[in-house]
């Protein structure tokens, strides 16, 4: 007969095998594995942990579950983000990551739940303890909660319902704080003058300076007296000195603020996506666009710029800063936001249509501030409609284009030289050698330099400069332009006619043409006669040098001069390169002894 002893040890055996059995049979919840992945992860069994963590993953949870489970147990939370942090086995830092990513994502998900929202509005009209739970979670909505307020109140006060908990909302309201700015900004559109009023009232106390152009505008174009003094009253609540200062003039302010990336404007920082939020005078609801957080700002900079020239149509600053903070969207890469529609230009469009002066706006600022996207934009709509004395605007005590010569980005450089150099200046000015000098640098940028050089500089983007700064200089080069000195790029233009690209080397022959120099005119000699070198190239040489002999006269050398003669002389010479060598060698002027010669060499006796 068994003893007690050995009893008891069989049925502890007996439960734990029991227990095993109905663990295997049983599939582990999300918080299971959420508590077993925190129980090993603290003590030390990191296979285990690793386990339960790709199990998680694996299993595609569901976030605001996961979140639940997080806030539920806090100390395992705070465990979990030191591991991600500072834990010595990589993977199991690399998985917690993950899941911490996931915790984030459910506590949005959350925060911005519309049911979840509405639930927590209503809440607000029941006990004390409902109401501050209730105001907290719709504080933590922050703007998510404001549309759905609006809706609530604006519904509340039709029905004129009594104890219907619109005080309670009117109350919370302004407690969602600076998240709520953005939204009530975009509803002061409505026409519902009682809701209008709360808004207006709730900016007023929430107090951040960022509402004080919007309040401001109701205060200059609103069509109720009450409503205007009521905005009047919210300025001073803010900060009184804004009642002097035209609504224009604020939203000026606030645009450059976003221009600038001000901190204090920034969107949520856990949302994936941030909001631009407008108003829809047909449903009478607030609407939102979700866009990239990348120019999240610019976007919002371009809508301020907008609401400053609705305040005062002459606001002329405000179309500089609207391109320029749209030459700057466009550089982040991402796609343009749907509010904008299929109708809506690129930047370009717009910078070409503004005229010079706002150009020139957005040229000094992005100079300033060294943006390279935003002058490169603002000096290539510049170079395609602006003439000299557009070029040379004067805004304050500088001429942007001509400080762009001296820009630290190379193609910004360029264009302005470029540009320049195409407008055909007839005024001196100082900076005309650095025209050149950009020219010249920009014709010598070959494949090779652009693959080696770092950032967006492509070989592309090097023949294209080399192309254009070629075009302009011989466009300088014809008009026999007076304050444009190529003779400084001379040394460039030589070297170009040994460039690998035959189109390079033809244009740099057409403007040495022009220069009256001997080396400039041996050079375009010397390509012509480079059997090396394509036939149409030395054709187009040859014609540049008969060119360069009509303006200047003969400054070749004896053995050039009798080289270009056998070129004419020999049969063996294809007839076209022989007709362009002819030409050239007439239009030297040489004494007649040369051309007796030519025409007895093939006299038969």
């Amino acid at each position: 007969m068994l003893n007690g002893r050995i009893v008891a040890v069989i049925l502890f055996i007996g439960c734990i095998l029991a227990g095993a059995g109905w663990a295997q049979g049983r599939t582990p919840t999300l918080e299971d594995s959420w508590s077993d992945f925190l129980h090993y992860t603290k003590i030390g069994r990191f296979d285990l942990a690793k386990g339960h963590a790709n199990a998680i993953l694996g299993s595609n949870p569901d976030p605001m579950l996961l979140f639940q489970y997080s806030q539920e147990n806090q100390p395992g939370y705070e465990l979990a983000m030191r591991v991600a942090e500072t834990a010595h086995d990589e993977e199991l830092a690399g998985l917690t990551e993950q899941l911490l990513k996931l915790i984030e994502q459910g506590r949005f998900q959350r925060r911005t739940d519309a049911k979840l929202i509405v639930q927590e509005i209503r809440r607000l009209n029941t006990t004390p303890r409902g109401k501050r739970m209730a105001t907290q979670r719709l504080k933590d909505a922050g703007e998510f909660a404001i549309p759905y307020l609006l809706d609530a109140m604006g519904e509340l006060m039709r029905s004129s319902s009594a104890d219907s908990g619109l005080s309670e909302m009117i109350e919370v309201l302004p407690q969602i704080s600076r998240p709520a700015i953005r939204p009530l900004g975009a509803a002061l559109q409505m026409k519902n003058e009682a809701l209008k009023a709360e808004i207006i009232r709730a900016m007023g106390l929430i107090g951040y300076p960022q509402s004080l152009p919007y309040l401001k505008y109701v205060a200059e174009k609103d069509a109720s007296l009450e409503l205007r003094d009521l905005a009047l009253q919210g300025i001073r609540q803010i900060d009184p000195r804004g009642v002097n200062v035209p609504a224009a003039a604020l939203f000026f302010q606030l645009a450059e603020k976003y221009y600038f990336h001000d901190e204090s404007l920034a969107p949520q920082a856990d949302a994936p996506l941030a909001n631009v939020w407008f108003w829809n005078a047909e449903t009478r609801r607030l609407t939102r666009e979700q866009v990239a957080p990348g120019y999240f700002h610019e976007l919002m900079s371009m809508r301020c710029c907008e609401w400053s020239l609705k305040s005062e149509e002459q606001f002329g600053l405000a179309i500089g800063l609207w391109l320029a903070a749209y030459f700057k969207a466009e550089a982040t890469g991402e796609p343009m936001p749907q509010y904008f529609g299929q109708t809506h230009a690129n930047a370009e469009v717009y910078a070409t249509t503004a005229g010079p002066e706002y150009l020139h706006q957005a040229l000094a600022r992005a100079l300033s501030a060294k943006e390279a996207p935003v002058a490169l934009g603002a000096v290539e709509a510049l170079g395609t409609t602006a003439g000299e004395k557009s070029l040379m605007y004067t805004l304050g005590p500088a001429q942007p284009l001509l400080s762009a010569l001296s820009f630290g980005d190379r193609a910004v450089r360029y264009s302005a030289a470029i540009a320049i150099a195409n407008a055909g200046p007839r005024e001196s000015f100082n900076e005309s050698g650095l025209v050149v000098e950009n020219l010249a640098e920009a014709l010598g940028q070959t494949n090779q330099q652009a693959a080696a050089a770092a950032g967006q500089w492509s070989p592309e983007l090097a023949d294209e400069y080399a192309l254009r700064a070629a075009e302009a200089m011989l466009k300088v080069a014809v008009s026999r332009n007076p304050v444009i000195d190529l003779s400084l790029g001379q040394a460039a233009l030589i070297a170009s006619t040994k460039d690998s690209r035959q189109p390079i080397q033809v244009l740099a022959g057409q403007v040495l043409a022009y220069l009256k120099s001997p080396n400039a005119q041996r050079a375009i000699a010397a390509m012509a006669l480079a059997a090396a070198n394509d036939m149409n190239v030395r054709i187009e040489a040859f014609a540049s040098l008969a060119t360069s002999a009509k303006l200047n006269g003969n400054m070749l050398a004896d053995d050039m001069i009798a080289a270009i003669y056998a070129l004419t002389s020999s049969g063996q010479t294809p007839p076209e390169l022989r007709a362009a060598a002819a030409a050239a060698y007439g239009a030297l002027n040489l004494p007649s002894q040369k051309v007796k010669n030519l025409i007895l060499d093939q006299a038969r006796s």
